[in-house]
Protein backbone atom coordinates (compact mmCIF):
# COMPACT_ATOMS: atom_id res chain seq x y z
CA UNK A 1 0.00 0.00 0.00
CA UNK A 2 1.15 3.53 -0.75
CA UNK A 3 1.71 6.31 1.76
CA UNK A 4 0.66 9.89 1.03
CA UNK A 5 0.91 13.15 3.00
CA UNK A 6 -2.37 14.74 1.91
CA UNK A 7 -4.79 11.81 1.59
CA UNK A 8 -5.57 8.49 3.25
CA UNK A 9 -6.80 5.30 1.66
CA UNK A 10 -8.34 2.79 4.06
CA UNK A 11 -9.92 -0.59 3.41
CA UNK A 12 -12.63 -2.42 5.28
CA UNK A 13 -13.80 -5.63 3.68
CA UNK A 14 -14.71 -4.73 0.08
CA UNK A 15 -15.04 -0.97 0.69
CA UNK A 16 -12.24 1.55 0.27
CA UNK A 17 -12.42 5.02 1.84
CA UNK A 18 -10.38 7.81 0.24
CA UNK A 19 -10.06 10.76 2.61
CA UNK A 20 -8.62 14.11 1.56
CA UNK A 21 -6.51 14.89 4.62
CA UNK A 22 -5.66 18.61 4.75
CA UNK A 23 -8.06 19.76 7.48
CA UNK A 24 -5.92 22.82 8.26
CA UNK A 25 -6.61 23.99 4.67
CA UNK A 26 -10.22 22.77 4.65
CA UNK A 27 -8.98 19.93 2.42
CA UNK A 28 -8.28 22.29 -0.49
CA UNK A 29 -6.90 20.56 -3.56
CA UNK A 30 -3.39 21.40 -4.67
CA UNK A 31 -1.39 19.56 -7.33
CA UNK A 32 0.17 17.10 -4.86
CA UNK A 33 -3.26 16.19 -3.48
CA UNK A 34 -4.77 15.68 -6.93
CA UNK A 35 -1.80 13.52 -7.92
CA UNK A 36 -2.25 11.48 -4.75
CA UNK A 37 -5.99 11.03 -5.38
CA UNK A 38 -5.19 9.78 -8.86
CA UNK A 39 -2.69 7.26 -7.49
CA UNK A 40 -5.14 6.14 -4.78
CA UNK A 41 -7.91 5.57 -7.32
CA UNK A 42 -5.57 3.36 -9.35
CA UNK A 43 -4.59 1.42 -6.23
CA UNK A 44 -8.19 0.91 -5.13
CA UNK A 45 -9.08 -0.30 -8.62
CA UNK A 46 -6.17 -2.74 -8.56
CA UNK A 47 -7.42 -4.02 -5.20
CA UNK A 48 -10.76 -4.79 -6.83
CA UNK A 49 -12.89 -3.01 -4.21
CA UNK A 50 -16.65 -3.29 -4.53
CA UNK A 51 -17.32 0.35 -3.60
CA UNK A 52 -15.36 3.50 -2.84
CA UNK A 53 -16.19 6.30 -0.39
CA UNK A 54 -14.78 9.78 -0.98
CA UNK A 55 -14.73 12.22 1.95
CA UNK A 56 -12.70 14.90 3.73
CA UNK A 57 -10.86 14.92 7.04
CA UNK A 58 -12.05 16.96 10.01
CA UNK A 59 -15.43 18.37 10.90
CA UNK A 60 -15.57 21.42 8.65
CA UNK A 61 -15.07 20.43 5.03
CA UNK A 62 -15.51 17.75 2.43
CA UNK A 63 -13.27 19.66 0.04
CA UNK A 64 -13.50 23.44 0.23
CA UNK A 65 -12.23 23.83 -3.33
CA UNK A 66 -9.07 24.13 -5.35
CA UNK A 67 -6.05 25.80 -3.76
CA UNK A 68 -6.56 29.50 -4.58
CA UNK A 69 -3.10 30.50 -3.35
CA UNK A 70 -1.68 28.14 -5.97
CA UNK A 71 -4.00 29.33 -8.75
CA UNK A 72 -3.61 33.06 -8.20
CA UNK A 73 -0.60 33.67 -10.46
CA UNK A 74 -0.97 30.86 -12.99
CA UNK A 75 -0.31 31.61 -16.64
CA UNK A 76 -2.82 30.46 -19.24
CA UNK A 77 -0.62 27.44 -20.04
CA UNK A 78 -0.24 26.57 -16.36
CA UNK A 79 -3.99 26.99 -15.80
CA UNK A 80 -4.63 24.66 -18.74
CA UNK A 81 -2.40 22.00 -17.18
CA UNK A 82 -4.16 22.42 -13.80
CA UNK A 83 -7.57 22.13 -15.47
CA UNK A 84 -6.47 18.99 -17.29
CA UNK A 85 -5.30 17.43 -14.01
CA UNK A 86 -8.58 18.27 -12.26
CA UNK A 87 -10.59 16.96 -15.21
CA UNK A 88 -8.59 13.77 -15.30
CA UNK A 89 -9.18 13.08 -11.59
CA UNK A 90 -12.91 13.82 -11.89
CA UNK A 91 -13.15 11.60 -14.97
CA UNK A 92 -11.36 8.77 -13.15
CA UNK A 93 -13.85 9.04 -10.28
CA UNK A 94 -16.74 8.97 -12.74
CA UNK A 95 -15.25 6.02 -14.62
CA UNK A 96 -14.11 4.05 -11.55
CA UNK A 97 -15.41 0.51 -12.15
CA UNK A 98 -17.24 0.33 -8.81
CA UNK A 99 -19.75 2.81 -7.36
CA UNK A 100 -18.24 5.88 -5.70
CA UNK A 101 -20.16 7.53 -2.85
CA UNK A 102 -19.35 11.09 -1.73
CA UNK A 103 -19.75 11.61 2.02
CA UNK A 104 -20.14 15.39 2.00
CA UNK A 105 -19.24 16.29 5.56
CA UNK A 106 -19.09 20.09 5.38
CA UNK A 107 -18.04 22.65 2.79
CA UNK A 108 -17.97 21.44 -0.82
CA UNK A 109 -17.18 24.46 -2.96
CA UNK A 110 -15.68 24.87 -6.41
CA UNK A 111 -13.44 21.93 -7.22
CA UNK A 112 -14.73 20.10 -4.16
CA UNK A 113 -18.27 20.32 -5.46
CA UNK A 114 -17.01 19.12 -8.84
CA UNK A 115 -15.41 16.01 -7.32
CA UNK A 116 -18.71 15.25 -5.57
CA UNK A 117 -20.55 15.69 -8.88
CA UNK A 118 -18.28 13.06 -10.43
CA UNK A 119 -19.32 10.50 -7.81
CA UNK A 120 -22.22 8.11 -8.39
CA UNK A 121 -24.08 9.00 -5.19
CA UNK A 122 -23.85 11.93 -2.78
CA UNK A 123 -24.83 11.80 0.90
CA UNK A 124 -24.59 15.04 2.88
CA UNK A 125 -24.38 15.79 6.57
CA UNK A 126 -26.98 18.17 7.95
CA UNK A 127 -24.44 20.99 8.11
CA UNK A 128 -23.03 20.53 4.60
CA UNK A 129 -22.87 23.57 2.31
CA UNK A 130 -22.24 23.17 -1.41
CA UNK A 131 -21.77 25.43 -4.39
CA UNK A 132 -19.93 26.30 -7.57
CA UNK A 133 -18.44 29.50 -6.19
CA UNK A 134 -15.83 30.26 -8.86
CA UNK A 135 -17.59 33.30 -10.38
CA UNK A 136 -16.54 35.53 -7.47
CA UNK A 137 -12.91 34.60 -8.15
CA UNK A 138 -13.24 35.83 -11.72
CA UNK A 139 -13.32 32.33 -13.21
CA UNK A 140 -15.82 29.54 -13.92
CA UNK A 141 -15.98 25.88 -12.86
CA UNK A 142 -13.02 24.21 -14.56
CA UNK A 143 -13.19 20.56 -13.52
CA UNK A 144 -16.48 19.54 -15.08
CA UNK A 145 -19.03 21.57 -13.14
CA UNK A 146 -20.58 23.27 -16.17
CA UNK A 147 -21.28 19.85 -17.67
CA UNK A 148 -22.19 17.63 -14.71
CA UNK A 149 -24.20 20.10 -12.62
CA UNK A 150 -27.00 20.63 -15.22
CA UNK A 151 -27.50 16.88 -15.45
CA UNK A 152 -28.35 16.73 -11.76
CA UNK A 153 -30.22 19.95 -11.10
CA UNK A 154 -31.44 21.03 -14.56
CA UNK A 155 -30.23 23.83 -16.79
CA UNK A 156 -31.99 26.75 -15.07
CA UNK A 157 -30.81 25.83 -11.57
CA UNK A 158 -27.27 25.12 -12.76
CA UNK A 159 -27.09 28.55 -14.38
CA UNK A 160 -28.32 30.21 -11.20
CA UNK A 161 -25.80 28.35 -9.04
CA UNK A 162 -22.89 29.08 -11.38
CA UNK A 163 -23.83 32.66 -12.36
CA UNK A 164 -24.44 33.79 -8.77
CA UNK A 165 -21.87 31.53 -7.10
CA UNK A 166 -24.55 30.70 -4.58
CA UNK A 167 -23.82 28.47 -1.60
CA UNK A 168 -26.74 26.26 -0.64
CA UNK A 169 -27.33 24.20 2.46
CA UNK A 170 -27.90 20.47 2.55
CA UNK A 171 -31.69 20.76 2.51
CA UNK A 172 -31.72 22.93 -0.61
CA UNK A 173 -29.14 20.68 -2.23
CA UNK A 174 -31.41 17.70 -1.58
CA UNK A 175 -34.47 19.48 -2.94
CA UNK A 176 -32.63 20.38 -6.15
CA UNK A 177 -31.21 16.87 -6.62
CA UNK A 178 -27.59 17.75 -5.97
CA UNK A 179 -27.40 15.24 -3.11
CA UNK A 180 -29.45 12.10 -2.66
CA UNK A 181 -29.97 12.13 1.10
CA UNK A 182 -29.08 13.94 4.30
CA UNK A 183 -28.05 12.38 7.61
CA UNK A 184 -26.89 13.72 10.96
CA UNK A 185 -23.23 14.67 10.97
CA UNK A 186 -22.27 12.15 13.66
CA UNK A 187 -23.98 9.38 11.68
CA UNK A 188 -22.55 10.20 8.24
CA UNK A 189 -19.50 7.96 8.30
CA UNK A 190 -21.32 4.85 9.49
CA UNK A 191 -24.29 5.46 7.22
CA UNK A 192 -22.20 5.91 4.09
CA UNK A 193 -20.03 2.91 4.88
CA UNK A 194 -23.14 0.78 5.34
CA UNK A 195 -24.48 2.07 2.02
CA UNK A 196 -21.16 1.32 0.32
CA UNK A 197 -21.04 -2.16 1.87
CA UNK A 198 -24.52 -2.86 0.49
CA UNK A 199 -23.31 -1.83 -2.96
CA UNK A 200 -20.15 -3.91 -2.62
CA UNK A 201 -22.33 -6.98 -1.92
CA UNK A 202 -24.01 -6.64 -5.32
CA UNK A 203 -22.75 -8.64 -8.33
CA UNK A 204 -19.54 -6.91 -9.42
CA UNK A 205 -19.79 -7.23 -13.19
CA UNK A 206 -23.45 -6.30 -13.33
CA UNK A 207 -22.88 -3.23 -11.16
CA UNK A 208 -19.93 -2.12 -13.29
CA UNK A 209 -22.01 -2.62 -16.43
CA UNK A 210 -24.91 -0.63 -14.95
CA UNK A 211 -22.57 2.24 -14.10
CA UNK A 212 -21.00 2.16 -17.55
CA UNK A 213 -24.39 2.19 -19.27
CA UNK A 214 -25.67 5.04 -17.09
CA UNK A 215 -22.53 7.08 -17.80
CA UNK A 216 -22.96 6.43 -21.50
CA UNK A 217 -26.45 7.93 -21.40
CA UNK A 218 -24.81 11.33 -20.95
CA UNK A 219 -22.43 10.86 -23.86
CA UNK A 220 -24.65 9.72 -26.75
CA UNK A 221 -28.13 10.03 -28.14
CA UNK A 222 -30.79 7.62 -26.93
CA UNK A 223 -30.55 5.26 -29.90
CA UNK A 224 -26.81 4.77 -29.50
CA UNK A 225 -27.23 4.49 -25.72
CA UNK A 226 -29.83 1.76 -26.13
CA UNK A 227 -27.50 -0.20 -28.41
CA UNK A 228 -24.76 0.17 -25.82
CA UNK A 229 -27.10 -1.06 -23.07
CA UNK A 230 -28.11 -4.13 -25.10
CA UNK A 231 -24.48 -5.04 -25.65
CA UNK A 232 -23.60 -4.72 -21.97
CA UNK A 233 -26.75 -6.58 -20.88
CA UNK A 234 -26.21 -9.56 -23.13
CA UNK A 235 -22.51 -9.72 -22.27
CA UNK A 236 -23.39 -10.52 -18.65
CA UNK A 237 -24.99 -13.83 -19.60
CA UNK A 238 -22.77 -16.76 -18.81
CA UNK A 239 -21.05 -15.00 -15.91
CA UNK A 240 -21.13 -16.64 -12.49
CA UNK A 241 -23.21 -13.82 -11.02
CA UNK A 242 -25.85 -13.99 -13.74
CA UNK A 243 -26.26 -17.73 -13.40
CA UNK A 244 -26.13 -17.62 -9.59
CA UNK A 245 -28.54 -14.69 -9.33
CA UNK A 246 -31.18 -16.31 -11.50
CA UNK A 247 -30.74 -19.74 -9.98
CA UNK A 248 -31.06 -18.30 -6.47
CA UNK A 249 -34.21 -16.44 -7.50
CA UNK A 250 -35.79 -19.61 -8.87
CA UNK A 251 -34.76 -21.56 -5.76
CA UNK A 252 -36.01 -18.79 -3.45
CA UNK A 253 -32.69 -18.30 -1.65
CA UNK A 254 -30.11 -15.55 -1.19
CA UNK A 255 -27.54 -15.43 -4.02
CA UNK A 256 -23.83 -16.03 -3.44
CA UNK A 257 -22.18 -13.54 -5.76
CA UNK A 258 -18.47 -13.49 -6.50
Amino acid sequence: MSDWDTIRLDYEDDVATLTVDRPDRLNALNVDTLDAIEEALAEAEDEGVGALVLTGAGDDAFVAGADISYMQDLSVAEAQAYAELGHRVADEIEQFPAPVVAAVNGYAFGGGCELALACDLRVASEDAVVGQTEIDLGIIPGWGGTQRLPRLVGDEMARRLIFFGERIDAQDAREHGLVGEIVAGDELGDHVHELAADLAAKPTYALAAAKEALNQSHETGQEAGLRYERRLWSGLFGTHDQREGMEAFLEDRAPDFE
